[in-house]
């Protein structure tokens, strides 16, 4: 699965939305079916500024139609409506490593 590294290098929360546009697209242009993304969770563990604009942007992309489907890393498990619905569509994500570890610091997205 394609991974972007949205922490690396310790960048502003613009500098990583421009980081997540760059590779989003990168991504899709290599006919990937999956991402994980990795934008760490805060240093408070309430979630921080990077986490939340990739949260936003993310709905954005699915809105705009450049991405089928995201779930947030907390809910990609068996447990939640949205890790069940991601991996109905991607059957592969079960076999993850960070499926069902309540991993607020990742975001998971489908391209088709």
């Amino acid at each position: 699965m394609y991974v972007i590294n949205l922490e690396s290098g310790l960048p502003t929360a613009d500098q990583a939305m421009s980081r997540l546009n760059n590779q989003i697209y990168l991504a899709r242009s290599t006919k990937g079916v999956a991402a994980k993304i990795i934008h760490g969770y805060g240093s408070s563990g309430k979630g921080g500024v990077i986490k939340a604009a990739t949260l936003r942007q993310l709905r954005v992309y699915k809105q705009r139609g450049v991405i089928k489907d995201f779930c947030p890393g907390e809910k990609f498990g068996p447990f939640s409506e949205e890790g069940r619905r991601i991996v109905a569509k991607f059957p592969a994500l079960r076999k993850d490593s960070d499926w069902a570890r309540s991993n607020d610091g990742i975001s998971i997205i489908i391209f088709k």
